[in-house]
Protein backbone atom coordinates (compact mmCIF):
# COMPACT_ATOMS: atom_id res chain seq x y z
CA UNK A 1 0.00 0.00 0.00
CA UNK A 2 1.09 3.41 -0.74
CA UNK A 3 0.13 6.85 0.61
CA UNK A 4 -2.25 8.81 -1.29
CA UNK A 5 -1.43 12.04 -3.14
CA UNK A 6 -2.41 15.78 -0.80
CA UNK A 7 -4.62 17.88 -2.33
CA UNK A 8 -5.60 21.25 -2.28
CA UNK A 9 -8.78 23.54 -3.03
CA UNK A 10 -9.38 26.89 -2.71
CA UNK A 11 -12.38 28.10 -0.44
CA UNK A 12 -14.08 31.84 -1.49
CA UNK A 13 -15.56 33.48 2.00
CA UNK A 14 -16.99 36.80 3.02
CA UNK A 15 -15.09 39.23 4.85
CA UNK A 16 -17.84 38.55 7.55
CA UNK A 17 -16.61 34.85 7.78
CA UNK A 18 -13.04 35.95 8.58
CA UNK A 19 -13.79 38.22 11.01
CA UNK A 20 -15.94 35.61 13.44
CA UNK A 21 -15.29 32.58 11.62
CA UNK A 22 -17.42 29.91 11.00
CA UNK A 23 -18.62 26.83 9.46
CA UNK A 24 -18.79 26.26 5.46
CA UNK A 25 -19.72 23.17 3.37
CA UNK A 26 -16.95 22.58 0.99
CA UNK A 27 -17.35 20.24 -2.26
CA UNK A 28 -14.13 18.42 -3.50
CA UNK A 29 -13.18 15.70 -6.01
CA UNK A 30 -10.82 13.03 -4.72
CA UNK A 31 -9.76 9.39 -5.02
CA UNK A 32 -11.90 7.04 -2.47
CA UNK A 33 -11.37 3.59 -1.90
CA UNK A 34 -13.66 1.31 -4.67
CA UNK A 35 -16.69 0.15 -3.00
CA UNK A 36 -16.69 -2.66 -4.97
CA UNK A 37 -13.34 -4.57 -4.25
CA UNK A 38 -12.95 -2.46 -1.21
CA UNK A 39 -9.69 -1.10 -2.67
CA UNK A 40 -7.64 -4.09 -3.24
CA UNK A 41 -8.51 -4.02 -7.54
CA UNK A 42 -9.84 -7.65 -7.74
CA UNK A 43 -13.13 -8.54 -8.89
CA UNK A 44 -14.69 -10.33 -6.23
CA UNK A 45 -14.41 -13.66 -5.79
CA UNK A 46 -10.98 -13.48 -7.33
CA UNK A 47 -7.43 -14.09 -6.04
CA UNK A 48 -4.11 -12.51 -7.55
CA UNK A 49 -0.59 -14.93 -8.38
CA UNK A 50 2.77 -14.02 -7.46
CA UNK A 51 4.43 -11.66 -9.64
CA UNK A 52 7.28 -13.85 -11.87
CA UNK A 53 9.46 -11.01 -12.70
CA UNK A 54 10.17 -10.32 -8.71
CA UNK A 55 9.28 -13.36 -7.22
CA UNK A 56 6.86 -11.67 -5.33
CA UNK A 57 9.48 -8.61 -3.69
CA UNK A 58 7.67 -6.03 -5.42
CA UNK A 59 11.23 -4.75 -6.06
CA UNK A 60 14.06 -6.01 -8.44
CA UNK A 61 18.02 -6.17 -7.82
CA UNK A 62 20.65 -5.57 -9.77
CA UNK A 63 24.92 -6.10 -8.60
CA UNK A 64 26.43 -3.93 -10.62
CA UNK A 65 30.77 -3.42 -10.98
CA UNK A 66 32.40 -0.54 -10.18
CA UNK A 67 36.01 0.83 -8.93
CA UNK A 68 35.21 0.20 -5.69
CA UNK A 69 33.68 -3.17 -6.02
CA UNK A 70 30.26 -4.43 -6.66
CA UNK A 71 27.22 -2.36 -5.85
CA UNK A 72 23.69 -3.32 -5.57
CA UNK A 73 20.76 -1.17 -6.14
CA UNK A 74 16.93 -1.91 -5.86
CA UNK A 75 14.11 -0.43 -7.68
CA UNK A 76 10.02 -1.05 -7.86
CA UNK A 77 9.33 -4.39 -10.34
CA UNK A 78 7.04 -2.47 -13.19
CA UNK A 79 5.35 -5.15 -14.01
CA UNK A 80 3.64 -5.47 -10.73
CA UNK A 81 3.98 -1.52 -9.84
CA UNK A 82 5.77 -2.96 -6.16
CA UNK A 83 3.09 -4.72 -5.17
CA UNK A 84 4.32 -8.52 -5.84
CA UNK A 85 1.61 -9.86 -7.39
CA UNK A 86 -0.47 -9.29 -10.46
CA UNK A 87 -4.17 -9.35 -10.29
CA UNK A 88 -5.52 -11.87 -12.81
CA UNK A 89 -9.28 -10.08 -12.81
CA UNK A 90 -9.42 -6.59 -12.59
CA UNK A 91 -12.50 -4.90 -10.18
CA UNK A 92 -14.58 -3.76 -13.27
CA UNK A 93 -15.34 -1.07 -11.46
CA UNK A 94 -11.56 0.85 -10.81
CA UNK A 95 -10.31 -1.76 -13.53
CA UNK A 96 -7.66 -2.83 -10.59
CA UNK A 97 -6.77 0.89 -9.47
CA UNK A 98 -8.62 0.32 -5.83
CA UNK A 99 -10.09 3.42 -6.68
CA UNK A 100 -12.43 5.84 -8.15
CA UNK A 101 -12.91 9.38 -8.17
CA UNK A 102 -16.36 10.48 -6.44
CA UNK A 103 -17.60 14.06 -5.13
CA UNK A 104 -18.58 15.10 -1.63
CA UNK A 105 -19.43 17.60 1.00
CA UNK A 106 -17.44 18.22 3.91
CA UNK A 107 -17.85 20.58 6.82
CA UNK A 108 -15.26 22.85 7.55
CA UNK A 109 -14.53 24.98 10.26
CA UNK A 110 -12.95 28.37 9.58
CA UNK A 111 -11.10 29.68 12.08
CA UNK A 112 -12.21 33.71 13.04
CA UNK A 113 -8.52 35.82 11.53
CA UNK A 114 -8.40 34.02 8.21
CA UNK A 115 -7.06 36.07 5.22
CA UNK A 116 -6.45 35.30 1.74
CA UNK A 117 -3.68 32.62 1.53
CA UNK A 118 -4.42 31.06 4.81
CA UNK A 119 -4.17 27.55 4.39
CA UNK A 120 -6.48 25.29 6.35
CA UNK A 121 -4.84 21.70 6.72
CA UNK A 122 -7.47 18.75 6.95
CA UNK A 123 -5.55 15.44 7.86
CA UNK A 124 -6.54 11.93 5.58
CA UNK A 125 -9.17 13.99 3.62
CA UNK A 126 -6.84 13.96 0.71
CA UNK A 127 -6.17 11.17 -2.15
CA UNK A 128 -7.10 8.00 -0.73
CA UNK A 129 -3.45 5.62 -1.72
CA UNK A 130 -3.42 2.81 -4.52
CA UNK A 131 -4.23 -0.61 -3.39
CA UNK A 132 -6.44 1.03 -0.19
CA UNK A 133 -3.67 2.73 1.21
CA UNK A 134 -4.06 5.38 3.63
CA UNK A 135 -5.01 9.29 2.31
CA UNK A 136 -3.22 12.06 2.03
CA UNK A 137 -4.28 15.51 3.50
CA UNK A 138 -6.45 18.03 2.13
CA UNK A 139 -5.72 21.88 1.84
CA UNK A 140 -7.84 24.05 1.90
CA UNK A 141 -6.25 27.65 0.40
CA UNK A 142 -8.79 30.73 1.61
CA UNK A 143 -9.44 33.64 -0.72
CA UNK A 144 -11.44 36.08 0.90
CA UNK A 145 -13.76 38.07 -0.92
CA UNK A 146 -13.57 42.32 -1.85
CA UNK A 147 -15.95 44.29 0.48
CA UNK A 148 -17.90 47.19 -0.50
CA UNK A 149 -17.43 49.03 1.98
CA UNK A 150 -14.08 47.63 4.31
CA UNK A 151 -10.87 47.42 2.90
CA UNK A 152 -8.82 45.11 5.66
CA UNK A 153 -4.95 46.15 6.18
CA UNK A 154 -3.73 43.35 8.74
CA UNK A 155 -6.90 42.89 11.44
CA UNK A 156 -7.90 46.26 11.02
CA UNK A 157 -10.63 47.37 8.79
CA UNK A 158 -10.62 50.98 7.10
CA UNK A 159 -13.63 52.66 5.18
CA UNK A 160 -14.41 56.33 4.22
CA UNK A 161 -17.25 58.46 5.22
CA UNK A 162 -18.23 60.90 3.34
CA UNK A 163 -19.35 64.20 5.66
CA UNK A 164 -21.43 66.69 4.22
CA UNK A 165 -19.32 70.19 4.33
CA UNK A 166 -21.98 71.85 7.17
CA UNK A 167 -21.41 68.95 9.36
CA UNK A 168 -18.06 68.53 9.37
CA UNK A 169 -18.19 72.62 10.30
CA UNK A 170 -20.62 72.45 13.00
CA UNK A 171 -19.89 68.77 14.20
CA UNK A 172 -22.67 66.04 14.06
CA UNK A 173 -23.24 62.48 14.74
CA UNK A 174 -23.72 59.90 12.38
CA UNK A 175 -24.27 55.70 12.26
CA UNK A 176 -22.47 53.90 10.10
CA UNK A 177 -22.76 49.71 10.24
CA UNK A 178 -20.33 47.73 11.01
CA UNK A 179 -19.96 43.47 11.69
CA UNK A 180 -21.12 44.21 15.57
CA UNK A 181 -24.42 46.47 14.08
CA UNK A 182 -25.00 50.11 14.07
CA UNK A 183 -22.32 52.52 15.49
CA UNK A 184 -21.81 56.26 16.43
CA UNK A 185 -19.51 58.42 14.80
CA UNK A 186 -18.81 62.01 16.49
CA UNK A 187 -17.70 64.32 13.76
CA UNK A 188 -15.82 67.18 15.55
CA UNK A 189 -16.48 70.37 14.35
CA UNK A 190 -13.93 71.83 11.97
CA UNK A 191 -13.35 67.88 10.66
CA UNK A 192 -11.34 67.99 7.65
CA UNK A 193 -10.90 65.32 4.95
CA UNK A 194 -8.67 62.91 5.86
CA UNK A 195 -9.09 62.92 9.58
CA UNK A 196 -9.54 59.22 11.10
CA UNK A 197 -12.00 58.41 13.98
CA UNK A 198 -11.00 54.65 15.06
CA UNK A 199 -13.60 51.82 16.44
CA UNK A 200 -11.78 50.28 18.93
CA UNK A 201 -11.96 46.14 18.74
CA UNK A 202 -14.55 46.12 15.81
CA UNK A 203 -11.92 44.83 13.61
CA UNK A 204 -11.14 41.03 12.76
CA UNK A 205 -10.51 39.06 15.03
CA UNK A 206 -6.91 38.13 15.73
CA UNK A 207 -5.77 34.18 14.50
CA UNK A 208 -3.52 33.87 17.33
CA UNK A 209 -4.38 34.99 20.19
CA UNK A 210 -7.29 37.15 21.78
CA UNK A 211 -9.22 40.43 20.66
CA UNK A 212 -9.43 42.26 17.83
CA UNK A 213 -8.18 44.92 15.31
CA UNK A 214 -9.73 48.29 15.28
CA UNK A 215 -12.47 49.85 12.33
CA UNK A 216 -10.42 53.10 11.37
CA UNK A 217 -12.69 55.16 9.71
CA UNK A 218 -11.80 57.63 7.39
CA UNK A 219 -13.59 61.40 6.44
CA UNK A 220 -14.19 62.88 3.26
CA UNK A 221 -15.49 66.34 3.54
CA UNK A 222 -18.10 66.76 0.75
CA UNK A 223 -18.23 69.99 -0.93
CA UNK A 224 -21.71 70.90 -2.71
CA UNK A 225 -21.31 70.81 -6.70
CA UNK A 226 -24.71 72.38 -7.34
CA UNK A 227 -26.11 75.36 -5.14
CA UNK A 228 -29.45 77.30 -5.61
CA UNK A 229 -30.13 81.34 -5.44
CA UNK A 230 -30.54 81.09 -1.73
CA UNK A 231 -27.92 78.57 -0.80
CA UNK A 232 -25.79 80.12 -2.97
CA UNK A 233 -26.04 83.96 -1.28
CA UNK A 234 -25.90 82.13 2.13
CA UNK A 235 -22.40 80.75 1.47
CA UNK A 236 -21.57 84.15 0.10
CA UNK A 237 -22.40 85.75 3.38
CA UNK A 238 -20.68 83.34 5.08
CA UNK A 239 -17.41 84.07 2.78
CA UNK A 240 -17.84 87.96 3.64
CA UNK A 241 -18.43 87.13 7.56
CA UNK A 242 -15.03 85.40 7.27
CA UNK A 243 -13.29 88.05 5.08
CA UNK A 244 -12.88 85.35 2.73
CA UNK A 245 -14.49 87.22 0.08
CA UNK A 246 -11.33 86.67 -2.22
CA UNK A 247 -9.39 83.72 -0.47
CA UNK A 248 -4.83 83.77 -1.24
CA UNK A 249 -4.46 80.10 -1.56
CA UNK A 250 -0.72 79.05 -0.16
CA UNK A 251 0.91 76.23 -0.80
CA UNK A 252 0.49 73.82 2.64
CA UNK A 253 3.62 72.50 4.28
CA UNK A 254 3.06 68.48 4.34
CA UNK A 255 4.36 67.99 8.33
CA UNK A 256 1.06 70.38 8.84
CA UNK A 257 -2.29 68.74 9.46
CA UNK A 258 -3.20 68.81 5.31
CA UNK A 259 -4.84 65.53 3.70
CA UNK A 260 -1.97 64.72 2.21
CA UNK A 261 0.46 65.24 5.25
CA UNK A 262 -2.29 62.79 7.82
CA UNK A 263 -2.59 59.71 5.13
CA UNK A 264 1.10 59.89 4.86
CA UNK A 265 1.61 59.58 8.59
CA UNK A 266 -1.53 57.13 8.37
CA UNK A 267 0.48 55.07 6.49
CA UNK A 268 3.81 55.43 8.42
CA UNK A 269 2.09 54.05 11.52
CA UNK A 270 1.05 50.77 10.12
Amino acid sequence: MTRGQDALVRLDIDLGDAVFGGEKELTVDTAVACGTCHGDGRQPGTGARTCDVCEGRGEIRQVQRSFLGQVMTTRPCMTCQGFGEIITDPCYECSGDGRVRTRRTLTLKVPAGVDTGTRIQLAGEGEVGHGAGPAGDLYVEVAVRRHPVFQRRGDDLHATIEVPMTAAALGATLSMDTFDGPRELDIKRGAQSGDTITLRQLGVTHLRGGGRGDVVVHTMVQTPTKLDAEQEELLRRLATARGEERPEGRVANPTEGTLFGKLRDAFKAR
